[in-house]
């Protein structure tokens, strides 16, 4: 067996910890995603958690507006790749009735969110999740996990793992321009409606 130098090892250490991030909050290299059609929708659970400022936020709060519900964690990789993205969403669709709200899943709560709102300057609500909540979705068991939830408050889409960017700005336009989210679905891939576990109709 030949042994790593001091260099190569650096080298695969450095290598590991970009790979590595990127790679185990998914439970899938790939991302899965699943959209329905408005008629075949099942409403969003709603859940009552508190923000970074300890007030009680309601999902249901948010009825009448297109939601981007994302399940994330300070410590995931792809999630850091998506916030930016998501920080442009708010800027952008706001004003015209949408709302980004993330959940974090952070086992070591607001000692670890708070700093990381702050630095990553994230301008949307964020509250602090837990396994129940998570269970209501389904189980979350993959990060970042992200429900698109039209105005009527069910579920339109979801993804699991990493999204490209313009797939959520198809979604939200979409939803946007119906003001029932009359929407027949688009052309992303279909998988499993267990994917949205315990949302019920």
């Amino acid at each position: 067996m030949t042994r790593l130098t001091g260099r190569r090892f650096s080298v695969l250490i450095a290598v590991a910890a970009v790979i590595i991030p990127l790679c185990s909050c998914s439970g899938s290299s790939a991302t899965r995603a699943a959209s329905h059609p408005a008629k075949e929708r099942k409403s969003a659970p709603d859940f009552t958690l508190r923000d970074a400022n300890g007030s009680l936020v309601k999902l249901s709060d948010y009825r009448g507006k297109v939601v981007l519900l994302n399940f994330w964690a300070t410590w995931c990789g792809p999630c850091t790749l998506e916030i930016p993205w998501f920080i442009d969403f708010e800027q952008q669709f706001k004003s015209k009735g949408f709302e980004v709200v993330g959940v974090s899943m952070d086992e070591e709560g607001w000692t670890a969110v708070k700093p990381y709102i702050a630095q990553h300057k994230m301008n949307y609500r964020v509250l602090l999740g837990d396994d129940s909540v998570g269970e209501l979705y389904g189980g979350v068991d993959s990060l970042p996990t992200s429900f698109i939830i039209d105005r009527d408050g069910k579920i339109a889409s979801v993804h699991v793992g990493l999204a490209e960017k313009n797939e959520y700005i198809d979604e939200i336009e979409n939803l946007l321009g119906a003001k029932q989210a009359r929407s027949s679905g688009s052309s992303v891939r279909h998988v499993p409606a267990a994917l949205v576990g315990g949302a019920a109709k």
